[in-house]
């Protein structure tokens, strides 16, 4: 048993050092994301939101692996919820008047395949009109994409998640 424990700790501490480093943001980036939202102060600050949540998560890679740590207690955040629950409740307290932040949930209840994130609507719009913001999907570098062209995941709304 203990010969286990010490194997799975010694790998988990070497493979630890596989840190993502926080990359920088092409401008090309920033103005797709722009473009999808119609708001170029919104993508500027989610893109900053995120990569200051990568360096409080201390994201390893890939994102699996990050799970793995946060799981048996060598990290403490990084999960695809504390991703969609920073992010909701960053965005919730700003001032951005012309939109709405949902939650979204994907395969919900499923253990190895559950998966959370936020979802941005322009205020007025139907939630299948949002665009999906995962910055755990590629560990820390933002995917973003129009809810009804994800085609990894069929997301339903998740209003009643309780992170605000």
């Amino acid at each position: 048993m203990h010969k286990i424990s010490f194997k799975l700790l010694f790998f988990a501490l070497v493979f630890s050092a596989c840190s993502v480093q926080v990359a920088t943001v092409s401008e090309s980036r920033v103005l797709a994301l722009s473009v999808l939202l119609g708001s170029d102060a919104l993508a500027k600050d989610i893109f900053a939101k995120t990569s200051a949540l990568s360096q409080d998560f201390k994201l390893t890679s890939p994102p699996q692996y990050h799970n793995f740590l946060v799981n048996i207690g060598l990290k403490e955040q990084g999960l695809c919820y504390h991703w969609s629950d920073a992010l909701f409740s960053y965005f919730s307290r700003q001032d951005y008047p012309d939109f709405v932040f949902h939650l979204m949930v994907a395969n919900q209840g499923s253990y190895w395949r559950e998966h959370n994130s936020l979802l941005v609507v322009a205020k007025g719009q139907n939630i299948e009109e949002g665009i999906i913001i995962d910055p755990w999907r590629n560990a820390g570098t933002l995917y973003f994409v129009k809810v009804q062209e994800d085609k990894a995941y069929t997301w339903i709304h998740r209003p009643n998640r309780g992170c605000e």
